[in-house]
């Protein structure tokens, strides 16, 4: 059994380092720990040491585990593949989803958050790599695509989201990384300042170091956190390695 929280402090040492190396603020970048497939009882434990954001992948399992810990005032994150006809639960139950890819997704979160509820906040999900197997924005149409989702009136466009392929070595994993930061740099040129983009949802466990070197502001983390994971035959994909 991993010991939540002694792999949570070495993640946050592994953060801490990260940023310094960077000459940035480590309170600038977010912990979002990766609770897909994890018990309620694995994320209360997380919670426990320190963390309040948590990332999930399949709607139904997340949607269990906030309702099992709704005392806990946690952060909810959906960060998996989300179909049109699931919009609705997630406008309704998360803080952010990390992973719009369609115009028509937005829109629909977007005319499903409700009223009484603070915007969503999204970030686009960018192929950056261009790959056949991801879904995503291409980094050519991520600026038409952020121009139209920033004036949706339910949503808070944040940033970008991306899952580049592994790289062999630091330089190679730096490289897209820094390509997302430059799209959100080109981004941010066309929209008004009360529009811009302040967050960049990148970096994994294994690619931590990199992702924050060139300016992720939320690292998603599930395995160095929680230990490794069972696989989940799913049909909603994988955004967390």
């Amino acid at each position: 059994m991993p010991n939540i929280e002694n792999n949570i402090t070495a993640v946050q040492r592994r953060l801490q380092q990260a940023a310094r190396d960077a000459d940035r603020n480590p309170d600038d970048i977010l912990l979002l720990a990766v609770s897909k497939t994890r018990t309620s009882a694995q994320v209360n434990l997380a919670h426990q040491a320190g963390i309040n954001s948590f990332g999930e992948n399949y709607l139904q399992e997340a949607l269990d585990k906030i309702e099992l810990l709704k005392s806990q005032s946690l952060d909810w994150h959906f960060i998996g593949p989300l179909q049109s006809n699931k919009t609705k639960q997630a406008a309704e139950n998360f803080a952010w989803v990390h992973s719009v890819d369609r115009l028509k997704i937005a829109r629909r979160l977007s005319d499903q958050r409700p009223s009484s509820m603070a915007p969503l906040n999204v970030c686009l999900q960018i192929n950056i790599d261009d790959e056949q197997s991801k879904s995503g924005f291409t980094p050519e149409q991520a600026v038409e695509a952020a121009i139209a989702i920033a004036e949706l009136p339910n949503l808070r466009l944040r940033g970008l989201m991306a899952i580049p392929k592994p790289g062999d070595s630091a330089a190679e994993q730096r490289l897209p990384f820094a390509q997302l930061r430059a799209l959100q740099e080109q981004i941010n040129s066309k929209l008004d300042n009360s529009q811009k983009l302040d967050t960049l949802s990148m970096g994994m466990s294994g690619d931590l170091e990199p992702a924050i070197y060139e300016g992720s502001t939320i690292v998603r983390v599930g395995t160095d956190i929680f230990g490794p994971r069972e696989p989940k035959p799913s049909t909603e994909g994988l955004v967390e390695r």
